[in-house]
C-alpha cells in the first residue's frame, strides 16, 4: 500500500506522521490483492487541525475529512469514516472494481497541455486540469462514485448509451441527469 502524509500550514512532527500511516495502511485490510493507494493532508487552521484523507482503489476514489482541536483525534475520527464507507459499499465497490480493472487496460495516454497565449492570461484562466479515464457505469454508480467523493457532481461515460453524462444533486436532495445531444 503506498500512503503519503503532508503537512499544511503546520510542522508535522514524526509522531503524527508514522500514526497517521499505521492508522491509514490499516484500509488495505479491505481490499485483498488489489493495489490501494492512500494520501493524508493535515492542516491547521484557526485552532483545529483539519484531515483530508483520500483513498485510491483501481479508479474508485474515497474521501473523508475531519476537523477537531487535535489532531490525533482528527486523524481516527476521518479514518472510522472511510471505514464506515467502505463497509457499506463494499459489494458495490469490489463489482466496481472488476470493471475498472478492464477499463484500466483500455486507458488512453493524456492530451498535451495547451499553453495560454497573452491575451487569455489577462481573462481568468484555467489554473486547474484534472484528467482521469472515463470508464463506463451506470448512473446509479455514478451517484455512488458522487456520494463516496462529497461532490455535487460527477462526470461519466453511461454504459447503456455510451456517452458521456453528468450527474449532480438537486437543492431538494434529488439527482438530475445531464444528457448531451448530438
Amino acid at each position: 500500500m503506498e500512503i503519503t502524509v503532508r503537512g499544511k500550514n503546520l510542522e508535522l512532527t514524526p509522531a503524527l506522521r508514522q500514526y497517521a500511516e499505521k492508522r491509514m495502511s490499516k484500509i488495505e485490510r479491505f481490499f485483498d490483492d488489489v493495489p490501494v493507494s492512500a494520501s493524508a493532508v493535515i492542516s491547521a487552521e484557526r485552532g483545529r487541525y483539519i484531515v483530508e484523507v483520500t483513498v485510491s482503489v483501481n479508479g474508485i476514489l474515497l474521501r473523508g475529512e475531519e476537523a477537531t482541536g487535535d489532531a490525533f483525534a482528527s486523524v481516527d475520527l476521518v479514518l472510522e469514516k472511510l471505514e464506515k464507507q467502505i463497509e457499506k459499499f463494499k459489494t458495490r465497490i469490489t463489482r466496481r472494481l472488476r470493471v475498472a480493472r478492464r477499463a484500466a487496460e483500455r486507458a488512453e495516454a493524456p492530451a498535451p497541455a495547451v499553453e495560454p497565449s497573452e491575451e487569455e492570461t489577462e481573462r481568468p484562466r484555467v489554473v486547474r486540469v484534472k484528467r482521469f479515464a472515463f470508464k463506463p457505469m451506470s448512473v446509479e454508480e455514478a451517484i455512488l462514485q458522487m456520494d463516496l467523493l462529497g461532490h455535487d457532481f460527477f462526470v461519466f461515460t453511461n454504459a447503456e448509451t455510451d456517452r458521456v453524462n453528468v450527474v449532480y444533486r438537486r437543492r431538494d436532495g434529488n439527482y438530475g441527469l445531464i444528457e448531451p445531444e448530438y
